[in-house]
């Protein structure tokens, strides 16, 4: 299932969320271009791997705090820049509209730090995971970890509580249909769940989808909800 677009106006222009969006794709065509050997050379692309990639073992070890920053803001390749884009542009705007821009900015940050934290515990404790439940969670501490897809899932988080009922025009095999939010992403939720506990897709960082959504849903229900009513109190004074 592929979201298009949601039938859910904001009240203002999401500034942060277009923001982010150009943020993310300028450093990933900067990346590209340069491992491609067409702007200023392969050696800015090995340069952007070997300082902004987030290593769980660096991280676990007190070293290079910074990249659960940086690592938000790289990508594997154009299909990973993508799909992320495209759930950023459908459910990142109404979040930025209920929390407003500053605080959907720090939102949007925290929870991409939660999301990478998240994933770097359940990583050390895989064995001791696997062998206790039979599970094939990854153990490798020294595999990097890039994407927005933590930070935002967060966003689709706060998006399932704060708007349940909105309609998600959602490409499902050769079919557009207005799927309601709440059954779109409590699907997609679910799904990370089995991807991420019999692994059955490799090199994915799920359990940072996992710990962004549960963060996102929680700031929903704490800040975002109070903020929400606000906006809609202003909206029809």
């Amino acid at each position: 299932m592929l979201p298009l677009r949601d039938l859910n106006r904001t009240s203002t222009t999401p500034y942060v969320n277009r923001a982010l969006l150009a943020a993310n794709i300028i450093i990933f065509a900067v990346y590209w271009l340069s491992s491609s050997n067409m702007l200023l050379g392969p050696g800015l692309a090995l340069d952007m791997e070997d300082k902004f990639v987030m290593v769980p073992a660096e991280i676990i070890q007190g070293q290079r705090f910074f990249t659960l920053f940086t690592s938000m803001f790289m990508h594997a390749g154009w299909l990973h820049l993508l799909g992320n884009m495209i759930f950023l542009y459908v459910f990142g705007d109404n979040v930025e509209d209920a929390f407003g821009h500053v605080s959907y900015f720090v939102f949007y940050i925290f929870c991409g730090l939660v999301a990478s934290l998240s994933q770097i515990l359940i990583t050390l404790y895989a064995p001791s995971l696997n062998s206790l439940f039979g599970l094939q969670i990854p153990s490798d501490l020294t595999t990097g970890v890039v994407g927005a897809s933590g930070a935002i899932s967060g966003a689709l988080g706060a998006y399932t509580l704060l708007y349940p009922r909105a309609r998600v025009l959602t490409l499902v095999v050769y079919v557009i249909l207005p799927i309601p939010a709440i059954i779109f992403l409590g699907a997609w939720f679910a799904l990370q769940f089995v991807y991420a506990f019999f692994d059955l897709s490799g090199g994915v960082a799920y359990f940072a989808h996992i710990g962004g959504f549960i963060v996102g849903v929680i700031l929903a229900a704490t800040i975002g909800r109070k903020r929400k009513k606000m906006r809609d109190r202003r909206l029809k004074l």
